[in-house]
């Protein structure tokens, strides 16, 4: 399979209540125009960014039944997570492991290291 623009997301599995975000690119230069070297910005303890892909949840354990005549359906159950592809999330980046994908630059965010969220939704 060929990796285009719009499938290049489809091969990665993000695990259990993880999060996959594309930082923002903060402003060079401070309001007062002030130029800030790349490596003062990656150190702040806050970033933010957009969700590219969430994992399934929190895992809910299957209580164990041994009960022959029930059907081997009951598969792993999750409890969804709050964040959704596409929200801006501002979160620790303490508690986020940053990786290299295509030679572009994610976060991966445990949703306990979200601070908060913005969503394009009319509620």
């Amino acid at each position: 399979m060929r990796i285009t623009a719009d499938n290049r997301f489809k091969k990665l599995i993000v695990i259990g209540d993880r999060l996959l975000i594309k930082p923002l690119q903060g402003n060079e230069r401070t309001a007062s125009g002030l130029y800030l070297p790349p490596g003062v910005q990656e150190k702040e303890k806050v970033q933010q960014g957009y969700v590219i892909k969430t994992g399934p949840g929190y895992a809910i354990p299957v209580p164990v039944e041994d009960e022959p005549w029930k059907s081997d359906e009951d598969q792993v159950k999750y409890v969804p997570l709050q964040a959704k592809e596409g929200d801006l999330a501002i979160f620790l980046v303490s508690g986020a492991t940053e990786v290299l994908y295509e030679n572009e630059k994610y976060f991966i965010v445990p949703q306990g290291a979200i601070l908060m969220l913005e969503r394009e939704e009319d509620y």
